[in-house]
């Protein structure tokens, strides 16, 4: 008996051995790169002032995957990553941070910018995509190739599009209140392309995207406010003909402002003129 149990003992042994051998030689090099990544004085820029406060990733170097695969896309160039990352930090970031906190920013974010140089032209469709959010975590700017810093209106198009994502992103954190759909419901369309922003004014729309649909007309809303001062949003609202149109949209307004100011202790006010001042000093 004793002889038996040291024989199987000694085929345990041997059978171990022989299968740790094996697994030894059939473990290849590792396939997954560990080598830390080559940074360029943008990286560590971008990595500064966006990565460390904010946990907010910018993407400029990317492979098509990142993007619409549908879409002849572009990574853009080098020199205009820059410029526009910092008017995000300072009509986007600062104005936030100055009147919702230290913290505002860091809690509530997109923790992912990607970058694309060229237009998002839309197949069968005369329009043209200028950012897209996805799923609160990641907004996508096309066409930063080409904009101009000498022009203020140029530079309110990305910003436009971070507040207009940016406001969904604060809807899928606090929903907005069922009732703005229900100012002048009759005249939402998928077709809003088919007219001009002005005549959706004169429907009660601040533009012809807000037209589309109740969730659009709400961050329009937002974007239009922080992308004009006070006095250039009133001038546009009291430009409209239609007196109830232009009731609509101040019913909104307001509907707006109370939204801001119940879910998050911001007066929009206060970072609408935040957001007007710094945009003007982006002015090259």
């Amino acid at each position: 008996m004793k002889k038996n149990i040291i024989s199987t003992l000694v085929c345990v042994v041997v059978l171990v051995a022989i299968s740790c051998n094996t697994g030894e030689e059939s473990v290849g090099e590792s396939q997954i790169d560990t080598n830390p990544p080559i940074l360029n004085d943008l990286d560590i820029w971008l990595r500064s002032n966006f990565v460390q406060p904010y946990n907010i990733e910018v993407l400029y170097k990317w492979d098509i995957n990142d993007t619409d695969v549908d879409r002849f896309l572009h990574p853009p160039f080098e020199a205009s990553v820059q410029p526009v990352a910092e008017a995000l930090q300072k009509a986007w970031i600062e104005p936030y941070t100055q009147v919702g906190g230290e913290d505002f920013i860091k809690k509530i974010a997109p923790r992912q910018f990607t970058f694309a140089g060229s237009f998002n032209y839309n197949p069968n469709s005369p329009t043209i995509t200028l950012g897209v959010a996805e799923a609160g975590t990641k907004i996508t700017l096309f066409n930063i190739d080409y904009l101009d810093f000498t022009n203020i209106n140029s530079i309110k198009q990305p910003l436009k599009t971070v507040h207009h994502e940016y406001g969904h992103i604060l809807n899928q954190n606090v929903p907005i209140d069922p009732a703005y759909g229900q100012v002048n419901p009759e005249n939402y369309t998928a077709q809003w392309f088919n007219i001009t922003d002005e005549q959706a004014r004169e429907l009660g729309y601040i533009t012809a995207y807000g037209s589309s649909q109740e969730s659009e007309d709400f961050v329009e809303m937002v974007s239009e406010m922080l992308t004009n001062s006070k006095e250039d949003f009133d001038a546009m609202v009291e430009s409209i003909q239609n007196e109830e149109a232009k009731a609509f949209i101040r019913i909104k307004e307001a509907m707006v402002a109370e939204y801001f100011q119940v879910n998050f202790d911001i007066d929009i006010y206060e970072l609408q003129a935040l957001t007007a001042a710094a945009t003007q000093e982006l002015v090259n």
